[in-house]
Formats: C-alpha cells, sequence, structure tokens
C-alpha cells in the first residue's frame, strides 16, 4: 500500500485550499472534507494520516478523534487550530493525537516534517500489524503441524502398544497350545473377564485395562518351566515354589512397558486372595487391584471347569458352588454374585 493520502476536515474553505495545494506540491494525493461528520464517513485504510481541525460544525475535532478512538483507528491524527491552548493541547493529548499543525501554515518545512513524521508513524504500525498477523499465522500453522504430528505420534505409540500387548499375548498362548489341558485357557478368561466387567458396569477403561490384562496374565510363564503341573498327582515342594513365581515374574517382564503399568500390577494378583493367604505377597482386600478381583475369579473358574491331567473338570454349577464357597476368603462376593448371575441366566462370554 502506498502511504501518500491525506485526509482533511476544516470547514474554513480558504484554510483548507491551501493546505490542499501545499499537500499536493508535495506530492501527496488530498481528500478534503467540511467537518467531522464528513472525515468518519471518508476514512478507511487507505489513508496515511488525518488533519483535523478542531473548531467545526456538526462534529467537531475532538467528537470526531473519539469516534475514530472507538473504531479501534490506528491511523495518526494532527490537530490542526489557531486557538493553541494548554486545554486544547491536554484535551487532544489524551484522547492520542499524534501532533498539532498551526494555522496558518507559516513554516513549510516544519509542516513538511511534520506530516513526514506523522506518515512514517502509520507506515511503522501498519508494518507492526502485518508482522503481529505473520506471527499469528505462523504459530497457528506451527501448533496445526504439531498437533499434526502428535496425532502421528500418538497414533503411531498406540499401535505399537497393540503390537506389544498382541505379541505378548500370542507368545503365552503358543505355550497353552503346547498342552491340550490349557489350549484356550487365556481366550477363555478374557471372554469371561470381559463378561464380568460388563455386568459390573465398568467403565470402557477400565473394560480395556481388565481384557488386557487377562490376555496376559500367564506371561511369567514363559520362563519358567511348569510342565509339572501337566502330570498327575501333587506337586513338590519345589515345583510349587517355582510354579507360584509365575505371577511376579510376569509383572516384571511387564514393568518396562509403561503403557501396562497397571495390567501387570492386575496380572500379579491374580491368584491373590481377599482373606490375604494367596501369592506372591499375600495381600488381601482394599490391598488388592479391584480388576485382579475380576481376574482371579475368571482364572479360577476356567481351571475348575477346563479337563486338567490331574483332576475331574467340573460341570458349571459345581463351580459356581465352588466360587460362592470360597466367597470372602479366596474370592470377592460381588465378583462370584455377579458372575454366578450371569453364569445361571444363560450368559455367553
Amino acid at each position: 500500500m502506498e502511504l501518500n493520502k491525506i485526509l482533511i476536515a476544516d470547514d474554513d474553505l480558504l484554510v483548507r485550499d491551501a493546505i490542499q495545494k501545499i499537500l499536493e506540491i508535495f506530492g501527496y494525493q488530498v481528500v478534503a472534507v467540511n467537518n467531522g461528520q464528513e472525515a468518519i464517513n471518508a476514512i478507511d485504510e487507505s489513508f496515511a494520516t488525518i488533519v483535523l481541525d478542531i473548531n467545526m460544525p456538526v462534529m467537531d475535532g475532538f467528537q470526531t478523534l473519539e469516534a475514530l478512538n472507538r473504531q479501534h483507528n490506528t491511523i495518526p491524527v494532527l490537530f490542526l487550530t489557531g486557538a493553541g491552548s494548554m486545554d486544547y493541547a491536554m484535551k487532544a493529548i489524551k484522547l492520542g493525537a499524534y501532533d498539532f499543525l498551526t494555522k496558518p501554515i507559516a513554516d513549510l518545512d516544519l509542516f513538511a516534517v511534520k506530516i513526514r513524521q506523522a506518515i512514517e508513524k502509520r507506515m511503522y504500525l501498519l508494518m507492526h500489524k502485518a508482522y503481529q498477523a505473520n506471527l499469528e499465522f505462523e504459530v497457528w500453522q506451527k501448533t496445526k503441524e504439531l498437533a499434526a504430528k502428535n496425532e502421528l505420534l500418538d497414533e503411531y505409540s498406540r499401535k505399537l502398544e497393540e503390537n506389544t500387548l498382541n505379541t505378548i499375548a500370542t507368545l503365552q498362548i503358543a505355550l497353552e497350545e503346547k498342552d491340550p489341558y490349557t489350549a484356550g485357557h487365556t481366550r477363555r478368561v478374557t471372554q469371561y473377564g470381559r463378561m464380568i466387567g460388563e455386568g459390573m458396569g465398568l467403565s470402557e477403561l477400565e473394560l480395556h485395562t481388565l481384557v488386557c490384562a487377562c490376555q496376559i496374565h500367564d506371561v511369567g510363564k514363559l520362563v519358567i518351566d511348569v510342565s509339572c503341573i501337566q502330570r498327575p498327582g501333587p506337586l513338590t515342594d519345589d515345583e510349587w515354589e517355582r510354579v507360584s513365581q509365575h505371577p511376579e515374574i510376569c509383572q516384571n517382564i511387564l514393568q518396562p512397558l509403561q503403557f501396562l503399568g497397571r495390567e501387570g500390577i492386575i496380572a500379579c494378583q491374580h491368584h491373590e486372595r481377599v482373606d490375604g493367604t494367596g501369592y506372591p505377597f499375600r495381600l488381601n482386600g482394599d490391598q488388592l487391584d479391584p480388576l485382579a478381583k475380576i481376574l482371579t475369579v475368571a482364572d479360577s473358574y476356567d481351571a475348575m471347569t477346563s479337563k486338567r491331567s490331574y483332576k475331574v473338570n467340573k460341570t458349571m454349577e459345581e463351580a459356581i458352588e465352588e466360587l460362592y464357597k470360597c466367597a470372602g476368603s479366596q474370592f470377592d462376593p460381588a465378583v462370584v454374585r455377579v458372575f454366578a448371575g450371569l453364569l445361571r441366566s444363560g450368559k455367553q462370554p
């Protein structure tokens, strides 16, 4: 934008024409009006500066500047007056006037300097405004780019977590499939866990956490020899010691994976009992994660109703009776009550 357009508002035709001719000699384009109201109607962003007479009909110079201020106008305003007084000066400064011009114009060099300085102020304000707009755009653009990158990163992180979880679950299932007695255990426990969680009205987040914990609860068996549980007969003390380590080993395996922090705790507690006689840490009651109490019931029910080399599997009703029998000691009574109700109603996992 070429800044050479000046607005003059003065009701004195002779003064107005004289100033207009001087400015045109200096190379400026001039728009001349008779009063403040006409100035308000004519003003737009193309003007470099405004010259206002103070004493004008309809709307004087002060009223005009007040109206421009309400419009958030940033074009420098120079007051043109032949009645210079301290009161006028103070009022003009308070309203934000840029400078004063006395009439008649006696010193053309001083007049030219003041006009040029006002235009330079206008140029500075426009440049600052453009800089601010550009800065805001760049911030918006960078924020948008950062949001897009964060979205991609979140998606990548989510897929990485899903793939890691699937890998662990697949390894656990592969271990189970080697033994016809344990094949399908994880899948069934996960289904039972989900069924109980939904029956207890868990939130989507809690339900997701529970399902993940069910899928990986026996991963500790990957690094210890548990072949002893496949043969008939009771375990020796050494065998029992080895087998009872798998919940804690599971948590140790998952510990570096921060996104599975709570799932590791739940898996570690799935052989604990509400009366504190379980393993590996003999936790009880409120020390147990509420989701671990659900996993314990789901895991135990599947163990009771599945074929094993060392026992005869129970029917659904027999397993439910066992759950109720151990409610309050091994199992959480509320979980047993919900699960038993779902099973007896014919609910399928």
